[in-house]
């Protein structure tokens, strides 16, 4: 089955071309016949053939919910789906009760007439940007070279994987340091991350609720905007404004995100930026000091994510369920009891300071440039074997996108180009909390330039 995107199966749905019916058949098949057994932790066969129908139905009888009736979605292991146990990529909540009833967003993209294919793997609790999981196994990146196995991404490695494949044209996933941006960069597709609190959290299993924030990863930015709108309840629209290229403003910071980065990395960075100042946006490159102090903050007091997550999962950690997971999510979990308040309310307050600081450098209007990561997708194997190497490359791998997380932007990564081994690269556009429209109609503009 060829990779299609949500506008193109819309289209053949719409005018009656395809059956919601045959597109689940079709997708389940895929899916059952694909070598990676890693991407889907859950089948929910009998949920997408019932809402299959339905989709069907009401397209028959000329009541279409809208563009997207009928459409494939998959959900990281974090939203509640209504009779199933939420286990988080983790073993120890396999025997957890079923829940009650759909996350909040789930209820809204069903409502828009969705069909609710599966639940996808993630990094155990959400707790790595890197996608390995020893419990579920770790889905390889499509983009892999023959005979090699390089990570997905995390922590919605699943999402972003079933989407490069083909498998389905959009899953959801959450965003706490990078955990769309960065399976979107490394699988080369579109990653959106929205303002934190733009959709309804009841229903999503926590990592860090000072950080959490969701989105789509997909084929296209168009995707993306589709999703948006169905996920906050509203009707599918063509697009927020999109702008004229030589109406955008653009900032390249020069702190931090090109550090250490690979040659190539920032070769098919500043190529995609050329072509975007070619067709008239106005592009400058500054200095950002918010960036390292957020560094230093970390070091100084620890990370909002650590605290949080040991205060959530205490229990877990320093009981017996610790023998069934992960270790290196308990080691990086248990630092956090090394956090005081003190240090979490003065993180917080420091936030506030960094936050508006950096907003005050931004011209009007202006969006953040940057590459998603400063790597392509490393090699499984070596970072499985190497607890010092897996620690490491978390880090670097998180670094440039948890920026967007502490100050609250939102941001969107699209694929722009090839690094070593011809592996993916991501181009970030990146506003201030709360700009999400504007940032979307940009993105499909950017999109557009790369083509």
């Amino acid at each position: 089955m060829p990779a299609r995107s949500i506008a193109q199966l819309s289209v053949l749905l719409q005018s009656g071309a395809l059956d919601p019916r045959d597109l689940a058949e079709e997708t389940l098949a895929e899916i059952a016949a694909h070598p990676d057994k890693a991407i889907f932790t859950v089948m929910t066969t009998a949920r997408a053939r019932t809402e299959a129908d339905a989709a069907g139905k009401r397209l028959r009888e000329g009541r279409s919910r809208g563009a997207l009736e009928g459409i494939p979605v998959a959900w990281k292991d974090l939203f509640d789906l209504e009779g199933l146990p939420t286990t988080a990529g983790s073993r120890v909540l396999r025997a957890s009760a079923p829940a009650s009833k759909d996350a909040a967003v789930v209820r809204a993209l069903a409502g828009a007439g969705m069909v609710s294919i599966g639940r996808v793997n993630m990094s155990e609790f959400a707790f790595s940007g890197l996608g390995i999981n020893p419990h579920y196994g770790t889905p390889r990146n499509p983009a892999s070279p023959a005979g090699e196995h390089r990570i997905p991404g995390g922590s919605s490695s699943g999402s972003g994987v079933a989407v490069a494949a083909g498998l389905v044209p959009v899953s959801i996933g959450t965003d706490t340091g990078g955990s769309i941006r960065i399976p979107a960069a490394f699988n080369g597709v579109v990653g959106y991350k929205a303002t934190r609190g733009r959709y309804a959290m009841q229903g999503v299993f926590p990592l860090a609720k000072s950080l959490d924030s969701l989105g789509p990863l997909c084929r296209t930015v168009q995707d993306a905007v589709w999703i948006d709108a169905a996920m906050r309840g509203l009707p599918a629209v063509d697009a927020p404004q999109r702008p004229d290229p030589a109406d955008l403003s653009f900032v390249i910071p020069e702190t931090v995100v090109f550090d250490g980065a690979e040659p190539a990395v920032v070769v098919a960075f500043e190529a995609a930026v050329e072509r975007i100042a070619r067709a008239g946006a106005r592009i400058r490159r500054t200095v950002f000091p918010e960036f390292p102090s957020i560094f230093e903050l970390m070091a100084k007091h620890g990370a909002l994510v650590t605290a949080e997550a040991f205060v959530l999962h205490r229990q877990r950690i320093t009981g017996p369920e610790a023998a069934e997971m992960d270790p290196r999510v308990v080691k990086r979990a248990l630092s956090g009891e090394n956090i005081t308040l003190s240090d979490y309310v003065e993180t917080l307050a420091a936030r506030e300071r960094l936050t508006a600081a950096f907003e005050a450098r931004l011209g009007p209007g202006e969006f953040l440039l940057s590459p998603t990561l400063p790597h392509v997708a490393p090699a499984l194997q070596p970072l499985v074997d190497d607890e010092d190497l897996f620690f490491q490359m978390n880090g670097k791998t998180l670094r440039n996108t948890l920026i967007g997380n502490f100050l609250d932007w939102c941001g969107v990564s699209l694929p722009c180009g090839a690094g070593d081994g011809g592996l993916p690269v991501g181009l970030l556009v990146s506003g201030p909390r709360g700009s999400d429209d504007r940032l979307l109609g940009a993105g499909c503009v950017v999109e557009t330039l790369l083509g």
